[in-house]
């Protein structure tokens, strides 16, 4: 089933949960979004663009730095505050799981 010359560094199942959410900011701009919890990433979540496929992993500090969501999702500053307003109390605190 497995290629023997593959060298995995892990191969782990988990439950995950994931939010699926459309809204309209002020940009008028639609945002497609998936949003999914995991024990990994350090509690950091992983935001998927459902229109261009663009996932990033983020935390509460990716969400604040300048032009980091812009950068990230191709978006002008007017739909990365959007998205940052959106963002802001869903990312949360990050919260470890390994300690």
């Amino acid at each position: 089933m497995f290629d023997k010359d593959l060298d995995f560094l892990y191969d782990e199942t988990e439950d995950t949960s994931t939010r699926f959410v459309c809204f309209i900011g002020e940009s008028m701009r639609r945002f497609d979004l998936a949003v999914t919890s995991s024990n990994r990433f350090y509690g950091k979540k992983l935001v998927t663009d459902i229109q261009s496929g663009v996932t990033a992993i983020l935390g509460p500090d990716d969400v604040h730095e300048e032009g980091c969501l812009e950068r990230l999702f191709g978006l002008s500053e007017e739909e990365g505050e959007d998205l940052r307003a959106f963002l802001s109390p869903i990312i949360g605190n990050v919260h470890f799981t390994d300690l």
